[in-house]
């Protein structure tokens, strides 16, 4: 027999009874019932019931055993007493009568126990992230994340994908997040950058004549935490294809994550055609391009209704401002004057000075009228219209936000998802996914006072070169796009700028020289030079993906070892103070800040 086990934990049945089995694990935990002992034995496979009586060569031995610590198990498999099977354990049948304990190893006192799911406070899980990730729940989704990368690698490839590995010691790129810096011993005062992602590189494999490539990417950014970002380091399913328009992307991309969501979901609805929805009306009926379409709400503008009203909040800010907008938020069922209540609360909350609101009761005779200060301010003729614009009836309610757009879309966005979440709205147990198109090519930089990439510097612009020079840069839409699933945006991409005349177009209108393109970008703006396909891809992130797969709210959920919110890995000690040698190596001499 082998030398620690014949069998997993997870691994007998009925069938097994009257066998002489070893097993080896972790004690689960330790049940005294009497004079009878029971041991949980776990491992990675699964759990079995142990059992020891006084006749028991073993039984002394079970007395003295603590929880995780790790034994070996001599026994006998033998059925469980009538009446105590547990048909939610794979094992539930069946028990090992002990004859032999060995200690592998002893556990000190826990800092937190594995056994049950108490929620502890973060750092003590980071900390002691061995014992976190021998807790169920934990366990099992990191497990589901390796079925489910597994599975994207097998669709990628039955779609005809090449997994290729691009580096990741690299230069520093002016765009996007901070970037990891790695100072260079043999060239010193030069320094490579961790890959934010492999954007360059992706797009030199296809300059290179390969025709679809995709990689599972680690993928480096020095950025803030956030519960669906997770600080220093994450995964990508990175793609890229040669020859192709936006939709041969979508048409390759659709199939993979709509077959995984399925694979992995539970049964959970999957959405089967995926909505194209352009970016500029995301923005207007939901406030964010990343909408969560399980709630069925949507915005619509209503300023018409409030220009020249009695409502003189509102239509004075519309006299004194063109720009400014009044948005209106339906509330279907939300005609209560306790719900109304709830959401201006909850605005003052968010630093708002409030929500207005109407509120719809039924008159006799059939029908609704607006109800509240507001309804009461701008009359019954523009509450009824409000009401038929809207669709709403007696028992239904909507809000309202104004101003400039751009400087309330975030709250209206909150505002809608409080709404749908409060009055039971928003599905749940089904994935939503679309598409955001049609995104600006450039934006408004206020702090910088200049034009700006407004995404991928590396997008077509929609109408090429002569859209770059005609248009104003403001007005220019780029085939770029974002996939969003139950609000979450897994991913952006592109159909990529393949010409170094578009390239140096839209770099200059962004107040970058060609100096800059050659000293910042020069592998790929030199392999521009020597015929580049057209091509395009996406990045869809892989911890996100399992984070909605496993029905998690945090990535921390589904990785193995994460850092906190600090960027700090509590586990391993990272960051850490290194060596005076080690920094003359480098030719480093530390600058810090004064405490």
């Amino acid at each position: 027999m082998h030398a620690y086990r014949s069998h997993t934990c997870g691994q007998l049945r009925a069938e097994h009874i009257g066998e002489t089995v070893r097993l080896s694990g972790w004690v689960h935990r330790v049940r005294d019932h009497g004079g009878l002992l029971f041991v949980d034995l776990r491992d990675h496979y699964g759990l079995t019931q142990v059992v020891a009586d006084p006749d028991s060569p073993a039984f002394a031995m079970v007395e003295q055993l603590r929880s995780e610590w790790v034994i070996t198990v001599n026994g006998t498999v033998r059925r469980r007493p009538e009446g105590t099977d547990n048909p939610e354990l794979p094992t539930g049948e069946v028990e090992i009568f002990a004859t032999q304990i060995e200690v592998l190893s002893e556990a000190g006192e826990l800092p937190m126990p594995v056994f049950g799911e108490q929620d502890y406070p973060e750092d003590t899980r980071l900390r002691y992230r061995f014992l976190d990730l021998r807790r169920e729940r934990i366990h099992n989704n990191i497990m589901k994340r390796g079925a489910i990368i597994d599975s994207i690698r097998m669709r990628m490839k039955e779609q005809g994908f090449f997994e290729f590995q691009t580096p990741i010691l690299t230069a520093s790129s002016p765009e996007g997040a901070r970037d990891f810096l790695v100072p260079s011993r043999m060239h010193p005062g030069k320094f490579y950058a961790l890959p934010q992602a492999p954007q360059q590189f992706k797009q030199l494999v296809m300059m290179s004549g390969f025709d679809r490539y995709f990689q599972i990417a680690a993928c480096f950014r020095d950025e803030d935490a956030r519960a669906d970002r997770s600080p220093g380091e994450f995964y990508q399913l990175d793609v890229e294809m040669s020859f192709v328009t936006q939709e041969d992307v979508f048409n390759a991309v659709e199939p993979v994550l709509r077959g995984l969501f399925e694979e992995f979901s539970d049964g959970k609805p999957v959405t089967q055609e995926f909505p194209r929805i352009p970016y500029a009306e995301s923005m207007r009926k939901y406030g964010c391009d990343k909408p969560d379409l399980r709630n069925p709400i949507e915005m619509q503008a209503v300023t018409e209704h409030f220009a020249d009203s009695g409502f003189k909040v509102f239509a004075g800010m519309i006299a004194a401002d063109e720009k400014v907008e009044v948005w209106a938020v339906p509330a279907p069922g939300g005609g209560s004057r306790a719900f109304c209540d709830r959401m201006n609360s909850w605005a003052q909350g968010e630093g708002q000075p409030g929500l207005g609101y109407i509120m719809y009761r039924e008159v006799d005779g059939g029908g609704a009228e607006g109800a509240g200060p507001i309804g009461k301010n701008i009359g019954p003729e523009r509450t009824e219209a409000i009401r038929e614009q809207l669709g709403l009836a007696a028992g239904d309610a909507c809000f309202f936000v104004a101003g400039r757009p751009e400087k309330f879309t975030a709250f209206a966005a909150s505002a809608r998802d409080r709404v749908g979440s409060e009055l039971g709205l928003t599905a749940q147990d089904c994935f939503e996914f679309c598409w955001i198109v049609d995104y600006p090519m450039f934006e408004w930089d206020e702090d910088e006072e200049k034009i700006e990439f407004s995404h991928n510097p590396f997008s077509m612009p929609q109408g090429g070169l002569e859209a770059l020079e005609t248009k104003d840069p403001l007005d220019i839409l780029a085939w770029q796009y974002d996939i969003v699933c139950n609000g979450v945006e897994l991913s952006s991409g592109a159909i990529r700028n393949h010409r170094p005349d578009i390239m140096k177009k839209a770099f200059e209108i962004a107040g970058y020289d060609e100096a800059v393109l050659a000293e910042k970008f020069g592998g790929m703006y030199r392999a521009f030079q020597y015929g580049a396909p057209p091509h395009g891809g996406i990045a869809p992130g892989i911890d996100r993906i399992v984070m909605l797969l496993c029905g998690e709210q945090n990535l921390r959920e589904v990785v193995l070892f994460p850092m906190n919110q600090q960027a700090e890995d509590l586990l391993m000690g990272a960051p850490s103070e290194v060596s005076a040698r080690q920094l003359r190596e480098l030719h480093i001499r530390l600058n810090l800040p004064e405490a």
